[in-house]
């Protein structure tokens, strides 16, 4: 082609507008996964349409390492007022005076905190990752055990409840730099105040890492850390309903430091386009029916709870309060494993997944123990009345694992029950 010749649309742009079936095939059998499974991982969700539009814009295009006003790049003036859309609704929703809205994961703002908080080698307590604690709560394979000294603390052992008395003896005993509250699988609420008291105790510093309810503190489920807390940290992806990433709300006094631990210190340049899908979620949040789906995670958790007891399984702690349940299996099946469990119910339509459950005699690879969240089925529609079925669907396909025929059946009903509330149709 000669290229001072006319050409058409489909010669004039730089990429083929042939379609990339390989991929968007695959795509299309995940949506398809998705809308006739059972999500049950209770770190997921199904964000909205107008999230996903607004994570898959022209904004993916654009380099704006800096933050508003201060960037390196041109061209940033439309970012910059997104950005502040962003950091404004999230302050407003919380009630945080600084708020960072650049991190990429929940973990990468847990990295953040530390870098710019705290030095290599402080000691910081954080709930043990066999109790619940989240990797960066200091496990010895993740950064946060490697560059600092995490001293765990973990649940009683009568209610499988956090040991508050446990947490002031180690505090006064360690004398932490920062005390990390929050945690991954742990199916109770977590009041800051407390927490807040024994820092004080011993002038640590405290870090709230809201990761897996945010959206049950914004909808007004759960006690707001802010008022109590140096930092909080949390992904938007959980309860939230918002794309994959992180955030990180500060008081005024650390909001330098953040920034410079975010940028310079851990990332270059921000991912706008997931930044504007941020801003959509929080500004969702603010609705009025946000603060009803947040009950309604909640009140499913709990009829789940209920329903896998009738069933013959063991909940820790012997229940939930917010959107997760950890499943002991071993009062259900004592040579059932937590791999096992997964692997079948996968086979049913049912996604969930393995966890160790306290004092697990069993390696986080193996596990005793499933964790089960509502976040995913709830934004579906589905409520209470549902609750026993599902947990009907768990106990049968675990009880007869064995029998491809008696699993298919269960995929059956789960395909029924899931056509009824489906998430992305068309």
């Amino acid at each position: 082609m000669n290229p001072s010749e006319p050409c058409d649309l489909e010669t004039r742009v730089a990429w083929t507008t042939e379609r990339d079936n390989t991929v968007f095939d695959l795509i299309d059998r995940e949506q398809e996964r998705q809308n006739t499974g059972l999500q049950l991982i209770a770190s997921e969700n199904f964000t909205s349409p107008a999230v996903m539009e607004a994570t898959g814009s022209v904004l993916t295009n654009k380099y704006s390492e800096g933050y508003p006003g201060k960037r390196y790049y041109g061209g940033n003036a439309v970012v910059d007022d997104i950005e502040e859309i962003a950091r404004d609704r999230v302050k407003a929703l919380f009630g945080a005076e600084h708020a960072n809205v650049q991190p990429h994961s929940g973990a990468n703002a847990n990295m953040a905190v530390y870098l710019g908080l705290l030095e290599p080698g402080d000691t910081v307590l954080g709930m043990s990752l066999d109790h619940g604690g989240h990797l960066t709560h200091g496990s010895p394979v993740n950064f946060s055990g490697v560059i600092y000294n995490f001293v765990g603390y973990g649940l009683t052992k009568s209610d499988e409840r956090i040991d508050l008395d446990q947490m002031r003896e180690l505090a006064h005993q360690h004398q932490p730099k920062m005390i990390v509250a929050g945690a991954t699988a742990y199916p109770r609420t977590i009041e800051p105040a407390p927490i807040k008291e024994i820092a004080d105790e011993v002038g640590a510093l405290f870090l709230f890492d809201a990761a897996h309810i945010a959206g049950l503190i914004a909808g007004g489920s759960h006690p707001n850390p802010m008022p109590h807390v140096d930092v909080m940290t949390f992904t938007t992806h959980k309860t939230l309903r918002g794309p994959r990433g992180g955030c990180i709300l500060t008081t005024a006094a650390h909001a330098a430091a953040i920034d410079k631990a975010i940028f310079p210190g851990l990332q270059g340049g921000p991912l706008e386009h997931v930044i504007a899908g941020k801003a959509v979620a929080f500004g969702e949040a603010q609705r009025p029916e946000f603060s009803h789906y947040a009950a309604q995670i909640v009140a499913n958790a709990r009829a789940l709870s209920e329903a896998l007891a009738g069933e013959g399984f063991r909940l820790v702690s012997g229940g939930s309060d917010n959107h997760l349940l950890l499943v002991d299996l071993r009062s259900f099946d004592a040579e059932l494993t937590g791999k096992q469990a997964q692997a079948v119910l996968d086979e049913a339509g049912i996604t969930l997944n393995k966890n160790t459950v306290p004092d697990d005699p069993r390696s986080p690879f193996v596990t005793s123990g499933i964790r089960i969240g509502t976040p995913s089925v709830t934004t579906q529609g589905m409520t209470v009345a549902e609750m026993p079925a599902i947990a009907s669907f768990i106990a049968r396909t675990l009880r007869e694992r064995d029998d491809p025929d008696a699993v298919a059946a269960v995929r059956a009903d789960v395909a029924e029950l899931c056509a009824r509330f489906t998430p992305y149709g068309g």
